[in-house]
């Protein structure tokens, strides 16, 4: 029987290649909005972080996710980002 295929992405702050479920995926919508897509299925730009605080931390400090997203990311995301990683 064949091995189901486990899906990498990177994460932007580490430049690890972890499997899709311990990344956390952040979408700029068409619309602009900031989105923390939890399905990994919403439509826009999106960028990976760990499920870590340090590293949340050191995407906020950098402003990376801004530069991912090209787009200015407000504190109250960084707030919903880090209840989603806190779950």
């Amino acid at each position: 029987m064949k091995q189901k295929k486990i899906p990498l992405r990177t994460c932007v702050v580490t430049k690890e290649s972890l499997p899709k479920k311990e990344l956390l995926r952040i979408v700029r919508t068409p619309e602009g909005d900031i989105e923390v897509d939890e399905t990994g299925k919403l439509n826009g730009r999106g960028a990976y972080i760990k499920k870590d605080l340090e590293v949340l931390e050191k995407a906020r400090k950098s402003n990376i996710l801004e530069k991912r997203l090209e787009v200015k990311i407000d504190d109250e995301v960084y707030e919903k980002i880090k209840n989603c990683i806190e779950k």
